[in-house]
């Protein structure tokens, strides 16, 4: 199934102790679909999977591929492993999942770069047939990768169709790659969609934001592809008051999106594991604030 469109990261959907609640995540995928979503990206940094075991992730991805497509939406799984050879053998079991795009975050525990990280995204493309998608996010992973290494990559295989691109600003990188790639390919933006209507119009596929509003990310996308400018930059401009506030670090985001989900009756535990974030009363009075005015945008579940 193709990719397009608004592909939130799925939440860590866990009971109040801590362990992995599998049904809620399931309930809470379908829920999110039925909200708009086009598809959904399992193991994304604000989906906590630096904080699951080995027996989790194996759940989570069957669990994942089982209700997208019950659901005829199609599942991006990330491959977050850091050594090539442990990469390779999670993108064939991401491949045998039944997945449709696997999404590759390039290692950055020690940060290789040139001709080493270029050899190991080679080598993970060559490794599989399904569809891939490289996320760039250098202000997360402290990793720069130049817009002629991600083209060449793409020119070398057919199945590298997607790039999510996380800079900030992202604009001027989007630019410079779309020229240099390959006819067909996609480009995507992340950094929950806070220049989603500029990365719209530099030509963006999609985006992929956090999972708490996707009502909100799909009304604005719609009506951008329907030319309606006017409308999309006021929907927005109250979405990233929001998110101006939230977003100020990845737990903070994690922290306060599972308390959307939980009042909006997508998952029952707003639990994050720890380490985590830690909030006060002026965090969340502000947040209080600023959420009260996003509220009467959301729709209910179709």
């Amino acid at each position: 199934m193709e990719i397009k469109g608004i592909c939130p990261i799925a939440p860590a959907v866990f009971h109040d102790d801590g362990s992995l609640d599998v049904a809620g995540y399931e309930k809470c995928c379908a829920g999110l679909i039925a909200l708009g979503a086009q598809a959904l990206t399992l193991f994304g940094i604000a989906g906590e999977y630096y904080k699951m075991d080995a027996d989790e992730e194996k759940i989570l991805m069957a669990a994942s591929v089982k209700v997208c497509h019950d659901h005829h939406a199609p599942v991006i799984i990330s491959n977050t492993r850091h050594s090539t050879v442990s990469a390779i053998r999670r993108a064939r079991e991401i491949e045998d999942s039944g997945a449709d795009c696997m999404m590759v975050l390039p290692p950055f525990f020690l940060k290789p770069a040139g001709a080493e990280l270029f050899d190991h995204l080679d080598a993970l493309c060559d490794s599989v047939k399904l569809p891939l998608m490289i996320q760039y996010a250098p202000d997360q992973t402290g990793v720069a990768i130049p817009v002629d290494t991600l083209a060449e990559l793409a020119k070398r295989h057919d199945n590298l169709l997607y790039f999510k691109i996380e800079c900030k600003p992202p604009g001027a990188y989007i630019d410079a790659l779309s020229k240099k790639l390959p006819s067909g390919r996609k480009i995507f933006v992340g950094n929950a969609g806070f220049q989603m209507i500029e990365g719209f119009n530099r030509g963006a596929y999609g985006v992929m934001p956090g999972p708490s509003m996707p009502d909100i990310y799909r009304r604005i996308w719609d009506m951008l592809n329907a030319g309606n400018f006017a409308g999309a930059q006021l929907l927005h401009d109250k979405l990233n008051s929001l998110l101006n506030h939230i977003r100020q670090n990845v737990e903070m985001i994690i922290h306060y999106e599972k308390i959307i989900l939980k009042r909006r009756g997508l998952i029952a535990s707003d639990h994050c594991r720890a380490p985590g974030f830690r909030s006060d009363p002026v965090y969340d009075g502000l947040f209080e604030q600023l959420y009260q005015m996003i509220e009467p945008e959301f729709q209910t579940c179709r």
